[in-house]
């Protein structure tokens, strides 16, 4: 039994809309031609894949497993129309790489700078994503790798580690502590450190706060509001200190410190993709890359 890939589509439109009817208008269909095709995929399956009731669809558990499925199919078949475009106009390699905000411009100028010095060929398309977003568009076949910090892989992808970056610790340079060329950890457990992530269902945020409960205290921490902002800025105005991979000295124009952190300690990088998709660029980079 083959499964139509069109079918597999209309299912993961009708579970994140929760209707058929924004389904189909999302889709470019009628309610009826939707409804039919979501029948059709049931009876090839075999078992009702959705719940319909006046509250709207939701999937059953047998719907619920084969999405997450058709949303590797559907992400893989997009990776593999996407090369064969490419390979088709004679255009060059591209790798289209995400990476969210714990991963710092710089960082990634070093990753890629051997890889497209060995390799010209290569013509990285780089894109800042938060982790959900970096997420979807990695199954969505949207990009090829996906660079972060402690993330655990969703279902279909994999995840590799590149190497590891050593924590410091970031001040504004009006801080107390900014005259200091270097702390420990012990020495913070009373200041604030702002976090990105929602403690529990941030992979990072969560290796930040471990870090601080095995140097022996639990941690004040605080989301800040500069979203998408380099931990560097994200200090600046406030008497909060943030975990950063930057080396020490002045930062940002001299608004922000950082310090050293002893003893060291340090944060993975991380790489994840769709593995069953065929990307030269991003082998070229994986077997390039350790940090």
């Amino acid at each position: 039994m083959r499964l139509d890939l069109n079918k597999l589509d209309h299912l993961i439109a009708v579970a994140e809309e929760g209707s058929l009817t924004r389904a189909a208008a999302r889709l470019h269909l009628s309610q009826q031609a939707l409804s039919t095709s979501i029948r059709a995929l049931e009876r090839e399956v075999g078992v009702p894949l959705l719940e319909r009731s006046s509250a709207g669809v939701t999937a059953l558990p047998a719907g619920a497993a084969l999405l997450e499925d058709a949303r590797v199919l559907h992400g893989m078949a997009r990776a593999a129309l996407h090369r064969a475009r490419h390979i088709g106009r004679g255009e060059t390699q591209a790798l289209r790489i995400g990476y969210t905000p714990a991963v710092t411009g710089d960082e990634l100028v070093t990753l890629l700078a051997p890889v497209t010095e060995a390799h010209p060929d290569i013509t990285p398309e780089i894109h800042q994503r938060y982790p959900s977003e970096l997420t979807d568009a990695l199954l969505a076949g949207d990009l090829d790798i996906g660079l972060c910090r402690a993330m655990t892989p969703t279902h279909g992808l994999t995840r590799t580690t590149l190497g590891h970056h050593r924590l410091h610790i970031a001040v504004a340079c009006d801080h107390p502590l900014a005259a200091r060329t270097s702390v420990s950890l012990p020495e913070l457990a009373h200041e604030t450190f702002l976090i990105w992530g929602t403690p529990g269902s941030s992979g990072y945020t969560d290796l930040l706060i471990d870090h601080c409960r095995n140097a022996g205290f639990e941690p004040n921490t605080e989301r800040t509001t500069r979203q998408g902002t380099p931990p560097i800025t994200a200090v600046i105005g406030t008497r909060h200190l943030a975990f950063v991979t930057t080396p020490p000295g002045p930062a940002a124009g001299g608004k922000a410190q950082i310090l050293t952190l002893e003893p060291p300690i340090h944060a993975p990088l991380h790489a994840l993709y769709l593995p069953h998709t065929t990307c030269p660029s991003r082998t070229t980079l994986l077997a390039h890359v350790r940090l």
